[in-house]
C-alpha cells in the first residue's frame, strides 16, 4: 500500500482506500492501523474544505465542467448582483468576487462593463471561468485562499454569493476572511454575503433518520459530453461544530436507462451559519451592517425564509492600520 503517494498528495487517502484487496486487509500489521489512522485525522479536523486539495482530480474536474449547469441562479440574484455592481461602477470602483468559482455570477458583471476581479482556490473552476470570459478584457481572475490574500488593490464592492462563505468552518478563519475583504474595501465599501437559513427541524432529522440518506435531487445534461447525469445527495449534520456534510454521487445514465459510470465527489463539510452569528462576527471584523434579506428581492428576513443576504459596510478605510485582530480562541 502506498501510503507515501498520499503524503505526498499524488493521490487522496480514499483513492489508497478504494484500491484496497482482500489481501491488503488481512495482512494488515498494527503499524499499517496506525499509520492510517493518522492520516484520517485532517479529515476529520481540517478547518476548511477544499475540492481543490481532499477531492479527487476527477471529482474536481466534473465539479468544474457541471457546475454551471447544475447549480442554477436564485431568483432575482443576479439583477440584484448588477444593480450594486452598476452603482460601484459609476463612482468608478471595481468589483471583487470571492469564492467565484466558474464565474457564474462574475462574467454577467463584466459583461455590463464593470471591471471585476473573481478569486477561488480551484484551478479547475478558474479554468472554466477564463475559458468562458476570454473574450472580456475588463475581467481577471486570480487563484487564491479566500481566508489570506493580498492583491494590491481596493474595491467598491466585495460579494461572496452561493453559500460560499459557509466553506469556511472555525470563528478564527471567517474572521481572516472578513479581515482579508475589509483591507480590499474602499472606505465605506460594501460587502455582500449571501447564506442559506435552513430550517431548523430539518437540521435536526439530519442527526436522526434522514441523516445520510442518499434521495435523487437532480438530473443534467452534461454540457461536455451530451450525457444525461443523475444527482444523488444525502446529508448529516454534526450540532456541536453547526457542520452540515454535503455528499454527492453523480450517475452517468446509458442509453439503456442503466447507471454506465458512478463518480463520488466525497464528504463536503459546510458551517451552518446563524443570523446573530453572522452579526457578531461582521461587527467584530469592523463592519456595520446595513441590511439583512431573506431574499434577493430585498424581503424582510422571516422563519420561513430559505436565504440570508447580508450588505454591511466597512467601518473604517481599506488598509487601515486600525484593522480588528482575533482575540478569541484558536
Amino acid at each position: 500500500m502506498n501510503f507515501q503517494a498520499v503524503r505526498d498528495e499524488e493521490i487522496t487517502f480514499a483513492e489508497l482506500v478504494a484500491d484496497l484487496t482482500l489481501d491488503d486487509l488481512r495482512n494488515l500489521t498494527n503499524e499499517m492501523v496506525d499509520t492510517m489512522s493518522l492520516m484520517l485525522q485532517p479529515y476529520q479536523t481540517r478547518s476548511f474544505q477544499s475540492m481543490s486539495k481532499f477531492a479527487t482530480k476527477q471529482a474536481r474536474a466534473f465539479y468544474a465542467q457541471t457546475y454551471d449547469v447544475a447549480v442554477p441562479d436564485w431568483p432575482g440574484e443576479i439583477d440584484f448582483y448588477r444593480e450594486l455592481a452598476a452603482e460601484a461602477h459609476s463612482n468608478g470602483q471595481s468589483v471583487l468576487e470571492v469564492a467565484c468559482g466558474t464565474g457564474r455570477v462574475a462574467i454577467r458583471l463584466a459583461q455590463e462593463g464593470v471591471d471585476v476581479v473573481g478569486i477561488d482556490l480551484s484551478p479547475a473552476m478558474l479554468d472554466v471561468a477564463r475559458e468562458k470570459s476570454a473574450s472580456l478584457s475588463n475581467m481577471r481572475w486570480v487563484q487564491g485562499d479566500m481566508r489570506s490574500f493580498e492583491l494590491g488593490e481596493t474595491f467598491g464592492l466585495v460579494i461572496i454569493p452561493g453559500h460560499a462563505f459557509q466553506n469556511i468552518l472555525t470563528a478564527v478563519d471567517q474572521f481572516a476572511c472578513l479581515a482579508s475583504i475589509r483591507r480590499h474595501l474602499v472606505p465605506r465599501g460594501l460587502l455582500v454575503v449571501h447564506l442559506d437559513q435552513p430550517e431548523v427541524s430539518w437540521l435536526g432529522d439530519l442527526t436522526r433518520d434522514l441523516g445520510g440518506v442518499f434521495e435523487t435531487t437532480e438530473e443534467f445534461i452534461h454540457p461536455m459530453t451530451g450525457c444525461p447525469i443523475r444527482t444523488l445527495h444525502a446529508w448529516s449534520y454534526e450540532p456541536a461544530t453547526q457542520t452540515a456534510i454535503s455528499h454527492k454521487v453523480w450517475e452517468e445514465i446509458g442509453k439503456d436507462g442503466q447507471v454506465a459510470d458512478r463518480l463520488d465527489q466525497g464528504p463536503i463539510r459546510l458551517h451552518v451559519v446563524f443570523r446573530f452569528e453572522m452579526e457578531h462576527l461582521l461587527a467584530r471584523a469592523g463592519f456595520a451592517v446595513e441590511a439583512v434579506y431573506g431574499d434577493f428581492f430585498r424581503q424582510e428576513l422571516r422563519d420561513d425564509s430559505s436565504e440570508m443576504v447580508w450588505l454591511a459596510r466597512s467601518r473604517q478605510s481599506g488598509g487601515s492600520s486600525h484593522t480588528p485582530r482575533w482575540t478569541g480562541p484558536e
